[in-house]
């Protein structure tokens, strides 16, 4: 996960169960933006999400008493981001409340391939199941073409129309540089079913991508 990491974290902890306000104002400083782009992982309104997060940070403070350590401190303030984003997203959405539990059964169901079946060859093919037409590299697109506005637009659309538990993940993973053991934490995902819908969601971005660009360079 990109962005500073606080020392010795053992010493803030320390000092933060002391009431130091300079401790404290450090660590806001430290992790206060990364824990709002996760919130607005799980939120769609950055009102909401500053919202989250000072409810995050009221929450850490009351749960000092209880940070054991296992996890690394990061690790612990934006798995509490996590939980109290789960709960503003279903007021936001006025949706039916949402768990990992929900996450591990998206990247479980069979039913929905990562591609089109059409992108294969079928049993009868000269390579049964492998590509009909392969993905077209992108070293060969103009840089222009990859980092325009537009572009850049097309793959933040797409990111949000993606199913919750794709859309968490890629977010995470590719868009915040989070390694794979912090989402898994953070998401309480198995590692599997995070490669799942990890694959899932790029498969779609690209799929994507590749049909604009293919219609820009027709």
């Amino acid at each position: 996960m990109p962005g500073s990491q606080i020392p010795d974290e053992t010493a803030v902890i320390a000092a933060l169960r002391g009431g130091d306000e300079a401790a404290f104002a450090a660590l806001v400083d430290t992790y206060g933006p990364a824990m709002r782009r996760a919130a607005l992982a799980f939120v769609r309104s950055s009102a909401v999400a500053d919202e989250v997060v000072q409810e995050a940070w009221l929450g850490a403070l009351r749960g000092l008493d209880r940070f054991e350590g296992r996890a690394a401190l990061k690790t612990w303030l934006l798995r509490i981001v996590a939980n109290i984003a789960r709960t503003h997203a279903v007021r936001e959405a006025r949706a039916v409340p949402f768990s990992s539990l929900e996450l591990e059964r998206e990247a479980q169901s069979s039913h929905e391939p990562a591609l089109p079946s059409s992108r294969f060859q079928g049993p009868d093919g000269q390579f049964p199941r492998g590509w009909a037409s392969f993905p077209r590299p992108w070293s060969t697109e103009p840089e222009g073409a990859l980092l325009s506005s537009e572009t850049r637009n097309l793959i933040s659309e797409t990111i949000a129309d993606l199913p919750r538990g794709q859309r968490l993940v890629i977010t995470l993973r590719d868009v915040e540089g989070w390694d794979s053991s912090e989402v898994c934490s953070v998401l309480e995902l198995s590692e599997t079913n995070q490669r799942v819908l990890l694959h899932r969601a790029r498969s779609k971005v690209r799929a994507a991508l590749e049909n604009y660009l293919t219609k820009e360079a027709s």
